[in-house]
């Protein structure tokens, strides 16, 4: 797309912000937000320079729905499925991982969670996504090795990720495919 196709359709946000960012929302939605008062000029200056990036990144959530096109939404009935799936699934991937990693957990709560895989509370309560119950079994695992590192470092810090690669050596194919294939579950579950 040229710098001012992208203007006319983009949605341009006006806040108390300090400097300016472009956001690509699932859809292909363009959101450019920018400080009050930011004179259009500036912002046709700060989207033609970041013109390759937009496009990429337009060509990827494009293709990204392509791929999902042949899979319809999830059904009631297919997330009711999927929530007692992830129930029945996580919980022993749980404790394998816990008594692997050498940590304790409080509770672990299914939830249809927005923008998360999972979570952990400082009082080591966990919560998973029950859209992981439709994923690859490696993806799963490697989600429940994410949070149950937490429990010795409640942080993304060097160590955490050491801990994790410990854990879970094979970590890093793990963000790549999320990045890659979130997207499409959150999408037919209507939460994106």
């Amino acid at each position: 797309m040229h710098p001012k196709e992208i203007l006319s359709e983009a949605k341009i946000l006006y806040s108390r912000r300090k400097t300016l960012c472009i956001e690509i929302k699932p859809g292909g939605e363009i959101v450019i937000k920018a400080p009050k008062g930011t004179p259009k000029a500036v912002t046709e200056r700060f989207v033609t320079a970041h013109i390759d990036w937009i496009n990429k990144n337009l060509h990827k959530i494009r293709a990204r729905e392509e791929k999902a096109g042949g899979q319809k939404p999830y059904s009631a009935q297919d997330i009711r499925a999927l929530t007692l799936a992830a129930q029945r699934i996580i919980p022993p991937r749980v404790a394998y991982f816990a008594e692997k990693i050498g940590v304790s957990y409080g509770t672990v709560t299914i939830r249809c969670q927005k923008t998360r895989w999972g979570s952990c509370s400082a009082k080591g309560n966990l919560n998973f996504n029950r859209l992981l119950a439709d994923m690859p079994a490696w993806i799963l695992d490697s989600v429940v090795a994410h949070e149950l590192c937490h429990r010795k470092f409640m942080n993304h810090s060097r160590r955490f990720y050491s801990e994790l690669k410990k854990a879970y050596p094979d970590y890093a194919r793990r963000q790549k495919w999320l990045k890659e294939n979130g997207a499409l579950y959150l999408q037919r579950a209507g939460r994106i």
